[in-house]
């Protein structure tokens, strides 16, 4: 079952919270969740599961920053969120995909007790100008049935950033399993 708009708001600062929460955001049943100023964009043309690919960062100015077709962008929400005994997942807005822009190629399912940033995997169809702030996806709780395992993987709770694929934590047992892991970036600053 979905929690409506008006039972999100029943569970702020119990089972949900939402920092900066804007009451203007509550949809019938999601809340809307806006676009952190920077993104993220691998160096490597070839992506290896078994490593951490090198990333370099990109600020998106108030005047907005063009996302180019075949190029998978990072970028993450502007909210933190943190959720218990509820299933959060997220969606693109309607509005957005109109627009030809993904959000999340595929992950956009939560589990339950996370607390963090969400990563947004964000491709564009065509070229779009996107802007820091704008609503650019939604959260929404499903209940959940039965005994609950809170989420507490090393690799993406309480994140405090965008946060590249760790997979290769889970595929190389050599690496360092370290949480704090911290990624080579390198700062962009696109021109207006």
């Amino acid at each position: 079952m979905v929690l409506s708009g008006h039972e999100i708001l029943a569970q702020l600062g119990k089972n949900i919270i939402i920092d900066p929460f804007d009451e203007s955001n509550i949809n019938p049943n999601s809340y809307n969740l806006c676009l952190h100023d920077e993104l993220l964009v691998y160096e490597e043309v070839l992506l290896d599961m078994r490593k951490a690919n090198r990333v370099r960062r990109i600020s998106i100015p108030a005047a907005g920053l063009v996302l180019q077709p075949d190029q998978l962008y990072l970028g993450r929400t502007l909210e933190r969120t943190e959720t218990h005994h509820l299933v959060p997942m997220i969606e693109g807005r309607s509005s957005v995909g109109r627009l030809g822009l993904f959000v999340h190629v595929t992950a956009g399912f939560g589990d339950v007790g996370f607390c963090g940033y969400w990563t947004l995997e964000m491709f564009a169809i065509q070229p779009i100008r996107v802007y820091p702030g704008v609503p650019i996806c939604q959260i929404f709780y499903h209940e959940i049935c039965g005994d609950i395992t809170e989420y507490a993987s090393k690799k993406y709770q309480n994140n405090r950033d965008i946060q590249p694929s760790m997979l290769f934590t889970e595929l190389n047992p050599d690496c360092e399993k370290d949480p704090q892991l911290r990624f080579p970036f390198r700062v962009e600053r696109p021109e207006s």
